[in-house]
């Protein structure tokens, strides 16, 4: 076993790869995963230009990374580029964690759901026997599905402006469970136990187009995205009453715990990162 504290031996290289890519929070999460877990690593936030993501990976292994995260736009490209897929990767069709294996092969899986789920189990939340409304039809809810249909709720309702784009995605995965898709309008006149918005409207501050219905005084909000205080869609469920609302940041860092112990072995503790990125998030820093 290799000693992670042999000062002689250069410290093992990763980084994330994206564009753009000087937002991306990652650096400083597995700096405080190695510091946590006594593992040397350097880890470095990547820019690739649009078209170049093989070319990038390329370099890197040659350069002897030890592996990568990815984040958009590349998911889809890391997808087709690796030589092996972990199931849950061929599932989402997308890859946002890579492996370099010592044989010279690359192996991508997709950690995005196994994140959201640890996420909200960390917070006391139960999917099995629940009715979910999920918002989106795009890679993050790609990427997520398979998880959340293995968690055994009742029913996913997945709703998205585009209603082909929900009923092609959703062809995908019915044979793993209870899984229906609607349009906006034509949402069932019923509230749901957990609602999750997978689109990215947050991040423009927009608002996907929900009736109050939706909503009890029993539901749980979550949204993938994450800001300094509740996002556009967090804020509408507090108004209409929801019982709890929760952002995506633990499931950021749930997600790269995940591909830390694919690289590493080890399994780095999670909620004092969340705490510390939380504080950063509402001190501005």
């Amino acid at each position: 076993m290799t000693d992670p504290f042999d000062f002689d031996r250069p410290a093992d290289a990763y980084g994330v790869m994206g564009n753009p890519i000087g937002h991306s929070k990652s650096p400083q999460i597995h700096s405080l995963f190695a510091r946590q877990t006594g593992q040397r690593i350097v880890y470095d936030a990547i820019l690739v230009d649009h078209g170049g993501l093989a070319q990038a990976c390329g370099n890197f292994q040659a350069a002897g990374g030890k592996g990568l995260n990815i984040t958009v736009p590349f998911k889809q490209d890391a997808w087709r580029w690796v030589d092996k897929r972990s199931e849950r990767a061929q599932m989402a069709g997308a890859v946002n964690t890579i492996r370099f294996e010592a044989d010279g092969s690359s192996y991508g899986d997709n950690t995005d759901g196994v994140g959201l789920i640890r996420d909200l189990q960390a917070n006391g939340i139960e999917l099995k026997g629940r009715r979910i409304l999920l918002m989106g039809a795009g890679g993050a809810v790609r990427g997520v599905l398979q998880p959340l249909l293995q968690q055994f709720p009742l029913e996913i309702l997945l709703v998205n402006r585009t209603l082909d784009k929900a009923q092609h995605l959703a062809a995908d995965f019915t044979n793993l469970g209870q899984l229906r898709v609607s349009s906006y309008q034509d949402l069932p006149a019923q509230s749901f136990d957990v609602i999750i918005n997978g689109t990215a409207a947050s991040l423009q501050g927009d608002l996907p187009p929900l009736p109050d219905k939706v909503i009890s005084s029993d539901s749980i909000c979550y949204d993938m995205m994450y800001g300094p205080g509740p996002t556009q869609f967090l804020q509408w469920c507090q108004a209409r009453g929801a019982q709890r609302y929760l952002d995506g940041l633990g499931m950021l860092v749930e997600q790269a715990a995940e591909s830390f112990f694919l690289w590493r072995g080890v399994r780095p503790e999670t909620r004092s990162v969340v705490q510390t990125l939380r504080e950063q998030l509402l001190f501005g820093k």
